[in-house]
């Protein structure tokens, strides 16, 4: 533990341009408690802070960069990707496509401040055509922000984190034994939030094959896209109407309860649609499924999509 401590000391300002730079990039490594013991640690030089914060936005606009130009050129799809090596509830797409909606570019401010935010904004960025001067300006400004506050409370509490730093250094093998047993339940906490959360919403599916075979037959059910409206207006499936959960005063629309209906999302694991699926079955919608792959495993499969709004469906 004493050498940890001492190469924090002495390649505090490297480390930390990994640690942000991996976290970032989507890695379930936490980034804010590092850059503030850093802080403390360097907290009676404020050129040191100053060269901390630097290297560490650095890294952030890097990473953010990164996933900006993915954004760019593959389009909403590289969302969903994302998410799939996060281990941010799995609605991650969803709850950014609304955000981004709402606030656009300036939601880049607070994004490193809600847990798996930031590399969602960043490929949304570059997805909806955000310039580049104006992403870098706003995500560079909250990542300043991000890192800053970090910073300055680790100088605040440079003597408790001292304090901390001396007695895992007193322990000496059992204080690293603690910081791995503290970050393995941070890890094993998420997985299992996420598994609860999957577990909680298993329901059949319906294929995108037998979705295309439905339309083909005229056999027409109502289709929900719970995607953000952006989204749905870029491209929707046909015939699909419109349902953003997370808009203010948003509500389900009235459905015939002997109604086929069909829910799809842009998520791993169709958890915005499975969770939509559920509260219609609570309403008396008998016959409703999530889409499997959602609009994601539509386009791959090769259907048709159209832009434009959609009507609301009939009671």
């Amino acid at each position: 533990m004493d050498f940890i401590v001492a190469l924090v000391r002495e390649y505090g300002v490297g480390i930390v341009f990994l640690n942000v730079l991996i976290e970032q990039l989507g890695a379930p490594i936490p980034a804010y408690p590092v850059l503030m013991v850093t802080g403390a640690i360097h907290g009676d030089s404020l050129s040191q802070q100053l060269l901390l914060i630097a290297v560490a936005v650095l890294a952030a606009l890097i990473a953010d960069g990164v996933w900006y130009a993915m954004g760019r050129r593959y389009g909403r799809r590289v969302l969903a990707r994302v998410c799939k090596v996060s281990l941010s509830p799995d609605s991650c797409v969803q709850n950014t496509e609304s955000l981004y909606s709402r606030w656009g570019a300036k939601s880049l401010l607070i994004a490193k401040f809600v847990p798996g935010f930031a590399s969602i904004a960043s490929a949304l960025a570059g997805a909806v055509g955000t310039s580049p001067t104006r992403f870098v300006l706003f995500d560079g400004l909250g990542a300043l922000l991000w890192v800053g506050s970090a910073v300055l409370l680790g100088g605040l509490f440079s003597s408790t984190v001292e304090d901390l730093l001396a007695v895992l250094a007193q322990l000496g093998q059992w204080g690293l034994l603690l910081l791995g047993i503290a970050f393995a339940v941070f890890i094993a906490r998420r997985w299992w939030s996420r598994r609860q959360v999957i577990r909680s919403l298993r329901m059949e599916r319906l294929t995108v094959d037998e979705l295309n075979g439905m339309l083909s037959g005229g056999d027409l059910p109502v289709i929900l896209d719970v995607r953000a409206g952006a989204a749905f207006a870029a491209s929707h499936i046909p015939g699909a109407h419109s349902y953003d959960p997370h808009l203010r005063g948003a509500r389900l629309p009235a459905i015939d309860p002997e109604a086929s209906v069909i829910v799809y999302c842009a998520c791993p694991n169709e958890v915005s649609a499975a969770r939509i699926a559920q509260l219609l079955r609570r309403a008396g919608v008998a016959r409703v499924r999530p889409l499997l792959g959602g609009i994601d495993a539509w386009v791959d499969a090769g259907y048709q999509v159209h832009g434009g709004a959609a009507t609301s469906p009939a009671s």
